[in-house]
């Protein structure tokens, strides 16, 4: 007795429809995985133009920048760059002075996961001490 292969009519159709949910899901995921580490570097990169800026012997008189503010803004977009929250304190420790700068982002994702906060403040921080003045 020989097995008579009939063609199943609507698999394809039901696999995708229960299949479907579930890559979305994963693409959202994905994305908004994406975009944390984009704003984790911008955050970064705001800080250590912060540190660049408040670390030169010189003080503002020789940098482009009017201030900690606009030079830790400087790289980032300008959509977003206003968001950017940045502020230094200062003080003496063992080591000498020091200026601490702490940037903060509110990053807020596309869409709310079980156990997951809808907005994260991504918050960098860097401790400097000034550089030595160069000899003129």
């Amino acid at each position: 007795m020989t097995r008579v292969h009939r063609p199943r009519r609507g698999l394809a159709a039901v696999e995708t429809a229960l299949v479907l949910p579930f890559l979305a899901f994963m693409f959202v995921i994905a994305v908004d995985f994406c975009r944390v580490f984009y704003f984790s570097q911008v955050v970064t990169t705001a800080v250590r133009n912060g540190a660049l800026y408040v670390s030169d012997p010189d003080g503002p008189t020789m940098s482009r920048y009017p201030d900690l503010t606009t030079a830790a803004r400087a790289d980032a977009d300008a959509s977003f760059a206003s968001q950017l929250s940045v502020s230094s304190t200062s003080g003496t420790d063992v080591g000498g002075n020091y200026t601490r700068v702490t940037v903060t982002f509110p990053f807020s994702s596309i869409t709310r996961y079980p156990g997951i906060p809808q907005t994260l403040t991504l918050t960098r921080t860097a401790l400097v001490r000034p550089a030595p003045a160069i000899p003129k």
